[in-house]
């Protein structure tokens, strides 16, 4: 039996769950009810439920370094995400040992764009003394292939955070219960 210190917390959950149970509240059935806004009394489960995935997560991703932990990114980011109809760009600030110091919404847009700018995002990351950063955004449209802008924009990012000797690690994009990693793409 695998050591259970070293499981992601969704993994935690399919021991405890089942992964077809896990997949089902993940991905599917319960994204409506979330998405519903403020919560009812009927939903006050799921809304407490969702706010304890979130900090499970993000306790994971502050005690371990990011890149022993990749399913538990997505899945944080896919938290973050899960409420938005419309297009936000997420910023997920990393210390040296590539620890969550924070996550920081930066910027909202519409349903199929954001205004983001660099300088912000340079002096959001000296703010809180990064070494490196995850960037991220949603795609509401439903397809999370990454545009010419959205690679673009991050080799913009990319090159104005290096003057402050920050190193941008990854780009996620997720939609629809789906993501992709342009460091894994060889886009960054």
């Amino acid at each position: 039996m695998e050591d259970i210190q070293s499981m992601s917390s969704r993994e935690l959950l399919e021991e405890l769950i089942g992964e077809d149970e896990t997949e089902r509240i993940y991905k599917g059935s319960l994204v409506r009810l979330i998405q519903t806004g403020k919560p009812q009394a009927a939903l006050r489960p799921v809304f407490l439920a969702r706010e304890l995935w979130e900090r499970m997560y993000r306790y994971e991703l502050t005690e371990r370094e990011v890149f022993s932990c990749p399913g538990a990114v997505k899945g944080y980011l896919s938290m973050l995400y899960l409420t938005k109809a419309h297009e936000v760009f997420v910023v997920l600030f990393l210390d040296a040992q590539n620890r969550l110091i924070v996550a920081e919404e930066m910027f909202r847009g519409t349903l199929t764009q954001t205004s983001v700018y660099p300088r912000e995002i340079v002096v959001r990351a000296l703010e809180h003394r990064a070494a490196s950063v995850i960037l991220s955004h949603n795609h509401p449209s439903g397809s999370c292939q990454p545009s010419r802008a959205d690679e673009a924009l991050t080799q913009t990012l990319k090159a104005a955070l290096a003057l402050v000797d920050v190193r941008v690690l990854d780009h996620v994009i997720l939609a629809a219960g789906d993501s992709v990693s342009l460091a894994e793409r060889g886009l960054l």
